[in-house]
């Protein structure tokens, strides 16, 4: 602090008073008014002021030989142009000494206190404010002992202060004690206080109580003392752990010196040391730690030139560098995760609210041993990308592991350490590279693991997705228990039928089922399309794909249940945009159905017309099919020649699809008189029923009432009605019997065009419980008990139905043509 600062700031007598200060003092005056960032000036003090506000130099450059202003701190720092809102109602009327011009065209202002005063009425906004000042009386404190050692107190505990802190000059200690006024003495400390907020010296200012302002004071420089004592006291703490770590290092340094004048010194013994800290650093449990500290003893004495000396190395590494104590899962908030869920994947109603099902309860109950998830579905429903969802929702790391292949029992449980090259398993493996313990785990394809002489790996995970047994897993090649409890493990599957009956026990089972025509082109235009346009390199502005266009492509080009080929089609769209601005055609291309044909070529899948054709003579039925793929239509035919009664089956189909073929023939036979049939109507004939695309094998009782829909149309001469499928188990008296896959059945009859489906009765609670109403949109569903409800939707009753028939095959093969 410069010598002349101090000469303004210590105290005066009245006598020195000049003449100006008690111009100043006068009651009320209009005066400029100068706001501050961040900046209290008290009565008294000297204060230097950078001006750089345009407005503010302007009133530095009006004064003249009156260089009297009123300083008022802003209530927001952060306004660049405040109004009298802005400033708080208290200031402090300040003399200006000096006015120092600078380099950046600010001025460098050296103000002096003189006395408290209130804003009354803003008389001038622009171009600086002035204001009618009153000012403020003070209420003088009552003489007395009282008083007296209050005022000592302050002036103690601010020594005390000024000599511990290296910022503030020792000489502010000789003032405050020659301070006897206690107005004075309370401003002179206020001001010189670092520590106190703007907030709190406003405060002290606005206190024109001399005795409520020295006891505010007095709590301030009480509090400060208390947290210097605490401060001294930690440090005091941190400098004996200093000289504690300093000796170590010292004695360390030593030994090092000593072993190396011995010739046992090498590069090894830092290699140690290091992992000697990642060992300390782990978190691991203590028992662990311990085999980590006793394996590293070992390996100190042990020479780098022997044989184990690389695989202990590598087994104390994987100690160390496991995440045994290190989680990601915060706070979970359900409605980011609801956002989450609804951004990534468009309907999968059931499937998200089970997934905001467990995350409320895990809100609840943090820790709570995860469920095993696992989605079942056809390719390209959304199984992986809905666990990357989950892991974004809860903000943990996400990791997968394909198990499609797998046959060695130690591809998940790790090799032991007797095995050259050893390893941990696949768990251990990707919980090291999410760095946490808390990841989701997807273990993706679940249903194609193998199993040969190298062990069964769907056993290995028995214990790996046991809630019950996981917290003390143990990896073959670790050989100390790692908890699993807190991983989110999630599986997915094709099929149910070839994962083990134990294994399956373990895990909820949720069912993704295929997308209908609408929710596709919703899903394309929404995700497929802006995601393709940018990864082949294009912008909105080069390519637009309407959503007619996204509609005819997946009507025409796919039939699969999942959307994996439809995305590639768009892509094969993208490219061929790619190809033509790179030829020099710069013009947007708005995609067509006449640009499909050109790029994708013809149209690949005629549903509606192959139905309405296939189904126009006799003998052919539709049939719904449940595939690893999704559902899918399936044609039945059946033939009649001359014969003596026999009876052919074709098509690759399995033992129970035979067996349906023979009860729907039975059934036939046993009703030829209600059909209309002579009871020896077989006697010069032989059937035969076929399922075409034979190279694929076929097997399932879901064809007993379309088997028998198709007899019944060839004998009775009826064209089934086009655009109708059906599905369900017959039994020899005629009932139809409940299948499953319902759903699926059912989107793959209306992607192939279907506007009647009849299903069993008793599936009626599935249609109402997994699909929407905007999914059933546009397809009349008939629900039979027995056969004779299927033949009466199925086949026509009299000439009027079949012409009308044949109306509505014109109109689909000419809608086709269009």
């Amino acid at each position: 602090m410069s010598n002349d600062f101090l000469s303004i700031i210590r105290p005066s007598g009245p006598t020195q008073r000049s003449e100006r200060d008690e111009r100043v003092s006068a009651r009320r005056r209009t005066l400029p008014v100068l706001p501050l960032r961040d900046t209290v000036l008290f009565p008294h003090a000297v204060l230097p002021l950078t001006v750089g506000r345009e407005g503010s130099i302007q009133l530095i450059q009006s004064l003249g030989e009156e260089k009297t202003i009123v300083v008022v701190a802003q209530r927001d720092s952060r306004q660049d142009a405040p109004q009298p809102a802005d400033l708080h109602t208290y200031g402090t009327i300040a003399t200006i000494h000096k006015v120092v011009k600078m380099p950046n065209q600010s001025l460098f202002v050296f103000t002096e206190g003189v006395e408290r005063v209130k804003l009354d009425d803003f008389e001038q906004i622009e171009p600086f404010m002035t204001a009618s000042v009153e000012t403020v009386p003070e209420l003088a404190a009552t003489a007395g002992p009282e008083l007296e050692a209050l005022q000592r107190n302050i002036v103690s505990d601010f020594q005390q202060i000024v000599a511990a802190s290296p910022t503030l000059s020792d000489e502010l200690q000789a003032i405050a004690a020659q301070i006897e006024d206690g107005s004075r003495l309370a401003d002179f400390v206020s001001s010189s206080l670092p520590f106190l907020s703007t907030a709190d010296k406003q405060e002290l200012l606005e206190t024109s109580d001399v005795q409520k302002r020295l006891e505010r004071i007095n709590k301030h420089l009480a509090k400060e003392v208390e947290v210097q004592s605490l401060r001294n006291k930690i440090q005091s703490e941190v400098q004996d752990q200093v000289q504690q770590s300093q000796r170590d290092y010292y004695l360390r340094e030593q030994m090092k010196a000593i072993q190396k004048e011995l010739g046992e010194g090498d590069e090894g013994q830092r290699d140690i040391e290091e992992l000697r800290e990642k060992i300390e650093a782990a978190g691991m449990p203590e028992e662990t730690k311990k085999e980590a500290l006793k394996e590293l003893n070992r390996l100190s004495r042990m020479s780098p030139m022997a044989a184990d000396y690389s695989l202990t190395r590598n087994y104390i590494e994987w100690l160390a560098v496991l995440p045994w104590s290190k989680s990601t899962g915060g706070t979970i908030d359900i409605a980011v995760a609801k956002e989450v869920l609804d951004e990534d994947h468009y309907e999968l109603r059931k499937v998200k609210d089970r997934i905001l099902d467990y995350l409320s309860v895990r809100r609840l109950k943090p820790d709570m041993k995860g469920p095993i998830l696992c989605f079942v579905g056809p390719p390209g429903v959304g199984k992986t990308s809905l666990g990357r969802s989950i892991a974004r929702s809860l903000g943990r790391k996400f990791q997968r592991v394909s198990l499609g292949g797998m046959h060695d029992e130690a591809e998940i449980r790790g090799h032991r350490r007797t095995y050259i090259g050893a390893l941990p398993g696949q768990i251990i493996q990707n919980i090291k590279r999410a760095g946490t313990n808390d990841p989701v785990l997807l273990l993706d394809e679940i249903d194609k693991l193998g199993r040969d002489f190298r062990g069964d790996p769907s056993s290995a995970l028995l214990e790996t997705l046991d809630p019950e047994q996981n917290s003390t897993f143990r990896d073959n090649y670790l050989d100390q228990p790692f908890d699993l409890s807190k991983v989110l493990f999630i599986c997915t599957a094709n099929q149910l039928d070839t994962i083990p009956e134990p294994l399956r026990d373990r895990m909820e089972i949720i069912e993704l089922s295929g997308y209908s025509e609408e929710e596709k082109r919703h899903i394309a235009s929404r995700y497929i399309v802006p995601r393709q346009i940018k990864e082949n390199g294009l912008t909105g502005e080069q390519i637009e794909i309407p959503e007619d266009t996204v509609g005819f492509v997946v009507r025409h080009y796919t039939r699969e249940a999942g959307v994996r080929r439809l995305e590639q089609l768009v892509g094969t769209i993208c490219r061929k945009q790619a190809r033509r601005l790179a030829e020099g055609h710069s013009d947007k291309l708005v995609v067509s159905r006449e640009n499909v044909l050109e790029f994708l070529g013809g149209i690949k899948v005629r549903v509606d017309t192959e139905l309405a054709e296939r189904t126009a003579r006799p003998g052919v039925a539709v049939g719904l099919a449940w595939t690893p793929a999704g559902g899918d239509v399936l044609f039945i035919e059946a033939n009649r020649m001359k014969g003596k009664g026999g009876f052919t089956m074709t098509g690759q189909i399995g033992q129970v699809m035979q067996e349906s073929m023979q009860a729907a023939l039975t059934w036939v036979r046993s009703n030829a008189v209600a059909l209309g049939l002579g009871e020896d109507f077989t006697k010069d004939i032989d059937l035969h029923i076929h399922v075409p695309a034979g190279a694929i094998p076929k097997d399932g009782p879901s064809a007993g009432v379309t088997m028998a829909t198709a007899l019944v149309s060839l004998l009775t001469d009826r064209p089934v009605h086009p655009l109708i499928a059906m599905t369900g188990e017959i039994t020899l008296s005629g009932n139809v019997l409940p299948v499953g896959g319902i759903k699926e059945k059912f989107l793959a009859a209306k992607r192939a065009g279907v506007k009647h489906v009849i299903l069993p009765a008793d599936v009626r609670q599935n249609i109402e419980e997994d699909l929407l109403p905007s999914q059933t949109e546009g397809v009349t569903i008939h629900y039979a008990r027995r056969i004779e409800d299927v033949l009466a939707v199925a086949l026509p009753k009299d000439l009027l139905e079949v012409k009308a028939d044949t109306t509505v095959r014109e109109e689909v093969l000419e809608h086709a043509d269009a």
